[in-house]
């Protein structure tokens, strides 16, 4: 009897987590490795492929000491940069499943997000401007304008919105691998899930 592929796909895809999360907490180890990598293959003799695991468990748990927990302006920081490169790959002309799910994106955060009172003011935000999905251009738009009301009080400059394509532009990847597509991969002919 066979091993199940999705199985194989998760195992694969579990070693490629541990490898890139060890290369990150250690870049030395290889500084040109992507923090991860997925494979399109749907051929199962591939996912045993996997890099393997660096077993340096000491010089892990070493690490894990000394490091600190991400602070609310870190997490500040990298959440807005995940939303303007989203807004980025926004398409032009969105399908109506694409503006639902960047409007519950909005809303999922505005309950969700690990800083309490972040999530408490976004709430606000989003109930004095709700989440335009139009278009590529009044999603970033839209973003932009609300990330600056957050830096206004938080006392933080504002940013130019007009700028806003040449700061969070669209990723360059090949064979327009990026965009947004608005539904499941299928996995020979079927739907993934």
């Amino acid at each position: 009897m066979s091993e199940n592929p999705l199985q194989l796909l998760f195992e694969k895809l579990s070693n490629s987590i541990h490898t890139h999360l060890s290369n990150l907490i250690n870049p030395s180890n290889n500084p040109k490795s992507p923090l991860l990598s997925v494979s399109s293959s749907t051929d199962p003799a591939s996912y045993s492929r996997a890099t393997p695991v660096p077993r340096d468990r000491n010089f892990l748990l070493n690490k894990a000491q000394n490091a600190a927990p991400v602070t609310k302006e870190e997490l500040g920081r990298c959440t807005w940069t995940f939303l303007h490169t989203l807004a980025a790959q926004y398409p032009d002309n969105p399908t109506r499943q694409q503006k639902r799910d960047v409007k519950e994106l909005m809303a999922i955060l505005s309950r969700m997000y690990p800083c309490q009172e972040c999530a408490d003011h976004f709430k606000e935000v989003l109930r004095a401007n709700p989440v335009q999905a139009g278009s590529h251009a009044d999603f970033s738009q839209w973003l932009c304008y609300v990330h600056n009301v957050v830096n206004r009080s938080l006392g933080k400059p504002v940013f130019v919105c007009e700028r806003v394509d040449a700061r969070w532009g669209k990723l360059d990847c090949e064979n327009r691998a990026c965009d947004l597509q608005g539904d499941l991969p299928a996995l020979d002919g079927k739907p993934f899930l």
